[in-house]
């Protein structure tokens, strides 16, 4: 069942989870997306995210912000944390593989003007060596999150600011120079709120994800969300899932995993790339929420989805097509689990419904070059207000 009273920001889940159920399993990670590189308990999770923040208390101040830079894997989940503890803003950023794929982190680095970097000490140095040498890093700290002291006996963290910025959510920048999104304290509590309200989590939730959590589907709809709930979370690297779809499948079928998900193409990945032989071996029966969204829903792909996979268990009423963006923080609409997936004829096109407009948000379909209201069944821009609304984007007023 539901807590009667959920908690107010993220970090307070987090010291929640941590007292009433140390001991219970928070996350596991997946080094190549089959063998476990590690687990952490919501005791040990909180105790290392504790331990950042204190260090990032000593040196920055609530609002400067920290760049972090761990690959794949748990370093990441507890700086994050450690972060909202801090009050410190939170700044994720894909570490790239090699100095010829700096161009992206280099325009963060530029805007978000980070006072410190976050990352595991192998990962960290790796990182410095590289960037040391441009200018936009002189500046900056660096912070090996896996070789800190305990936080301090009896320290405890500044009190959240609903209003604080907590993390930037780059946009992809893939036609632009990617732009900051400031999603504050109370705007990320809100819609995890709205994330566990429309898809009926709880603490016997599992959820499975080789999203990156780097970005908002796989930072918010599942990492946050499962400490949200107090349930437990298997990660993986999104290169296992590229590499070998069936991997996700099998952690689903493996864990008993009953929220995953992701976009259209992942799904139809699975379709062309996990063969019959490969399907037998499956039990997808447990999974409950198939999320769908960031890119369009295609019909076909659903149908064919739930086809290959009915003979492992998979039910075709757990695909959910879901809406949001980065600018809502994440999710603005959803289905009803189990309801079946509506299609509707618009111009010609048959468009799969991505469900009602969720608990305390209002969504408004007006014409783009009017901003008029489009009548019932019209076709246009998606405005959308509520609690879940981030602030706007980072040194760009409007």
């Amino acid at each position: 069942m539901p807590e009667l009273v959920p908690p107010v920001f993220v970090a307070d889940a987090l010291a929640r989870r941590a007292a009433r159920t140390p001991d219970r399993t928070a996350y596991v990670f997946l080094a190549d997306g089959e063998d476990e590189q590690g687990r952490l308990t919501y005791a040990e999770l909180h105790a290392k995210a504790r331990a950042i923040a204190a260090a990032l208390h000593r040196s920055l101040r609530p609002g400067e912000r920290a760049l972090l830079l761990d690959p794949p894997g748990l370093d990441f989940v507890a700086a994050f944390f450690g972060c909202l503890l801090a009050g410190v803003i939170a700044v994720p950023a894909y570490p790239p593989r090699s100095p010829r794929r700096m161009p992206r982190l280099l325009s963060i680095l530029a805007d978000a003007r980070p006072a410190a970097v976050l990352a595991a000490g192998a990962a960290l140095r790796r990182m410095r060596g590289w960037l040391e040498r441009t200018p936009e890093a002189t500046a900056l700290s660096w912070l090996a999150t896996d070789e800190l002291d305990p936080a301090p006996a009896g320290w405890e963290p500044p009190a959240t600011d609903g209003d604080a910025v907590a993390f930037l959510q780059y946009t992809s920048g893939s036609t632009a120079t990617p732009k900051g999104v400031m999603v504050t304290q109370a705007n990320l509590a809100h819609n995890q709120w709205v994330i566990q309200q429309a898809c009926g989590h709880t603490e016997e939730s599992v959820f499975v994800s080789w999203l990156p959590v780097y970005h908002d589907l796989g930072l918010i709809g599942n990492l946050l969300q499962a400490t949200w709930v107090g349930a437990p979370c298997v990660l993986m690297a999104p290169v296992a899932f590229l590499q070998s779809p069936v991997r996700w499948l099998r952690a689903i079928s493996r864990y008993r995993g009953t929220t995953s998900g992701g976009p259209d193409f992942a799904y139809d990945l699975c379709v062309h790339k996990v063969p019959p032989a490969e399907i037998a071996t499956l039990d997808l029966s447990s999974w409950q929420v198939a999320f769908n969204g960031a890119e369009p829903v295609r019909e076909v792909t659903l149908a064919r989805f739930a086809e290959a996979f009915a003979p492992a268990g998979f039910r075709p009423g757990a695909l959910y097509p879901c809406y949001g963006l980065a600018e809502a923080t994440l999710m603005v609409s959803g289905g009803r689990p189990g309801a079946e997936t509506v299609v509707r004829e618009v111009d010609g096109r048959r468009l799969v419904g991505c469900g009602r407009v969720l608990a305390d948000l209002e969504v408004a379909i007006v014409g783009p070059d009017t901003g008029v209201l489009c009548p019932p069944g019209g076709v246009g821009e998606i405005w959308v207000a509520g609690g879940s609304v981030a602030r706007g984007y980072w040194n760009r007023p409007e």
